[in-house]
């Protein structure tokens, strides 16, 4: 017959209880235990933090190289959405198995070119994927119907991204360029970057050699040596010549990829209403180096209308404001041979000479009737 359990009474309780011996010890054991200074682990790496993630590598090791873009076939924002699933709010985005080299802005100036964007996101988020970036797109909408002015757009978009995060290289890019290779990676570099070189518009060359519009990269320090872009260009052309002469003046180069790296496409539009030549264009990058110091970031005033934070892009609609009533005679601000400004055009023929008609749709921000 097996023993009978001990059991001890606790005479401090009424009415009496007792419990069994054995469970009483263990319970001591245990409260024991509590209070002693656990026992070091085997293995102490098992307490260490995870490792940080490296650096990632230059260039990124997952670039496939030349492209195929076509715009013959609609895309929807939809499509875009579900090809792109870790992309976060505002089209923010960092690669999860490295630290990116540098976290950039993508700049977008935009009015009423819906479906141009489209395509933008459609083809650039997957390239800026596998660029290993840590970035966001941010599209700068002029509000209202006034005369387009693209460069004090450029000018909030980094004022409102830094806002968003710390960004410390800014790529400007126009809606409808396209890059056709991803080893042109958008990023800053020593000097500033001239993304989009070989445009199919201008026969895949360079419509002349100081040209800086369509694609750029500017780091915070860069962009701030300058004064930023300058506010006072409403309507088309002109502005990226005047961002030209600022970093000339400060001592700056341009940087460019090869023209087969650099090569991109543009989807052919017409100009958009109000967004006419600037008759003043001549006249103000003549006068670049004595304007810039005023007239840029440090004066740049707007007033946000709107601010979306969409699964693709954050979207910033601004009232940048409205050009003073002025009338000028393009001739007649332009009669000076003996300018800096003429000798440019001089040489801008020159390079043209020979080639395609790359100045036939007069987009490369000189009328023509001035080209002798």
């Amino acid at each position: 017959m097996a023993n009978s359990p001990t059991w001890v009474a606790l005479s401090t309780i009424s009415p009496k209880l007792v419990i069994p011996k054995a469970t009483r010890n263990s319970a001591l054991t245990e409260h024991k235990n509590a209070t002693e200074k656990p026992k070091e682990l085997e293995n102490p790496k098992e307490l260490e933090k995870p490792k940080e993630l490296q650096k990632c590598p230059d260039p990124s090791p997952i670039l496939v190289g030349p492209l195929r873009v076509e715009f013959s076939d609609p895309v929807s924002l939809d499509l875009v959405r579900q090809q792109n699933p870790r992309l976060g709010a505002g089209g923010r985005y960092r690669p999860d198995n490295c630290v990116a080299l540098q976290k950039v802005a993508l700049i977008i100036p935009f009015r009423h070119r819906e479906d141009h964007l489209k395509f933008w996101l459609y083809y650039l988020h997957p390239i800026l994927q596998r660029q290993q970036l840590d970035y966001g797109v941010y599209v700068i909408n002029q509000s209202g119907e006034d005369t387009f002015n693209r460069a004090k757009l450029l000018n909030v978009g980094y004022a409102e991204a830094l806002k968003d995060y710390d960004y410390d290289c800014f790529v400007f890019s126009d809606v409808d360029l396209i890059p056709m290779d991803d080893r042109n990676t958008y990023r800053c570099y020593g000097q500033p970057r001239h993304l989009s070189v070989s445009m199919d518009k201008f026969g895949f060359r360079l419509p002349y050699l100081q040209y800086f519009g369509g694609v750029s990269s500017l780091s915070k320090e860069q962009f701030l040596k300058i004064n930023g872009f300058p506010n006072n260009y409403w309507g088309w052309g002109g502005e990226d010549d005047d961002i030209y002469n600022r970093l000339s003046y400060k001592g700056m180069s341009i940087s460019r990829p090869s023209s087969d790296i650099g090569r991109c496409r543009m989807i052919r539009h017409n100009r958009d209403a109000k967004n006419e030549e600037n008759p003043q264009r001549f006249n103000r990058i003549a006068h670049t180096r004595d304007t810039m110091s005023r007239d840029g970031i440090s004066s740049l005033k707007y007033t946000v209308v709107k601010v979306e934070k969409a699964p693709l892009y954050t979207m910033i609609t601004v009232d940048v404001g409205k050009p003073e009533t002025q009338h000028a005679s393009p001739a007649k601000l332009y009669e000076s041979p003996g300018s800096a400004r003429f000798g440019h055009v001089r040489n801008l023929t020159r390079i043209s000479s020979g080639g395609p008609k790359l100045l036939e749709e007069r987009d490369a921000c000189w009328d023509t009737r001035f080209l002798t």
